[in-house]
């Protein structure tokens, strides 16, 4: 069924798209500021499930995103038309057809806001699909790479202006060439894939993730102030990890994503939790043992609001509740796990399914 988001909405929305963002992501504040903007106080923005399109016969989609560092909005500021002309650019390289509807590229953190700003600057309709159904910093991790299907052309539209079409190279090479542009283009660009028909790409997407970020943060809203960690698990549908104080934030400049640790002592139980990190958390060790891991969400939790706080803002001697949620279905199959599982991201462990842990 169709969803329609008004003004009042977003901060709802940007607490369910936040926990997905498992501690990285981006800060959604930036993005959540120019879609209220765009919405003003009588403006609508609705997306639509897979089976229930409103296009009569099967649409011609574009997921689109932010790739960079989103941080640097304040400095490097949007011209309000990256999307347009990314959209443009691959459309005219690929010679068309033109876009029916958008998708996002992924639904964890800002990116899950952009497709709906890119949506009502073009005034096409949204399909609830996405390309990660979480936060994952690589585009080689996107669900249409993992199910082998090609991921350019693409096109990417900087805000000084620069436009780059890529084509003709697999994932890790586009994930190359992007970051590399990156690096002298001012941090981030606006991203464009390849227009095609929904029908073809259906089974290699995330489906429902806009509406499960909404579910979380309308369920997060029914919390009381400094919540027991019982009402977080009950209303988020989460296991918590830990509650209580961090004792140490430990980061590292290393090669590409920089890695990171935290540790909290649950006020409880006094076990040890740590969260190993890289853009986003990776694992949760109780006193040295594994208990949760990607694909499925980890996230921090501030302790008085219960709000998502990002791993790039946590310091010693703040209280957090560490919890965890059930990843998205694509990733558990047996086939797809494997490209975002520990070892993905160079650590030597196997992943732990919340829910069987749950069990």
């Amino acid at each position: 069924m169709p969803q329609t988001i008004t003004t009042a909405d977003v901060p709802t929305l940007v607490t369910g798209v936040n926990v997905l963002g498992c501690g990285g992501g981006g800060d959604a504040a930036s993005f959540a500021s120019m879609l209220r903007h765009t919405l003003g106080p009588t403006g609508t923005v609705t997306w639509h499930d897979a089976d229930h399109t409103p296009h009569p016969t099967d649409p011609v989609v574009v997921p689109v995103g932010v790739v960079g560092a989103v941080n640097v909005l304040s400095e490097k500021l949007p011209n309000g038309h990256e999307f347009r002309e990314a959209i443009t650019a691959v459309t005219r390289w690929t010679g068309g057809p033109t876009p029916d509807a958008l998708m996002a590229a992924e639904a964890g953190g800002p990116n899950a806001l952009t497709v709906l700003l890119a949506a009502l600057d073009l005034g096409l309709p949204v399909i609830d699909v996405d390309l990660m159904g979480r936060a994952l910093p690589r585009l080689d991790q996107l669900s249409w790479a993992v199910r082998g299907l090609p991921v350019t052309p693409c096109a990417l539209a900087e805000p000084g202006g620069q436009i780059l079409v890529v084509d003709r190279t697999d994932a890790r090479g586009l994930e190359r060439t992007v970051r590399a542009f990156l690096a002298g283009a001012g941090g981030w660009a606006a991203l464009a894939l390849a227009p095609v028909r929904l029908g073809a790409v259906r089974d290699a997407c995330v489906h429902g993730s806009l509406t499960r970020a909404l579910g979380i943060g309308r369920a997060h809203a029914t919390l009381p102030p400094r919540p027991a960690r019982a009402d977080v698990a009950a209303a988020l549908g989460c296991r918590v990890l830990a509650a209580g104080r961090i004792r140490e934030v430990a980061r590292s400049e290393a090669p590409g994503f920089g890695r990171g640790s935290i540790t909290v002592v649950d006020a409880a139980s006094g076990a040890v939790v740590r969260l190993e990190t890289e853009n986003e958390i990776l694992l949760a060790l109780s006193d040295g043992e594994v208990t949760a891991t990607v694909p499925d969400v980890i996230c921090l939790l501030d302790r008085r609001t219960a709000l998502p706080v990002a791993i790039d803002r946590i310091r010693p001697g703040q209280e957090v509740i560490a919890a965890t949620l059930p990843g998205p279905e694509f990733w558990r199959d047996p086939g797809t796990r494997p490209h975002v599982s520990p070892r993905a991201f160079g650590l030597d462990t196997e992943a732990v399914d919340s829910e069987a842990v749950a069990r």
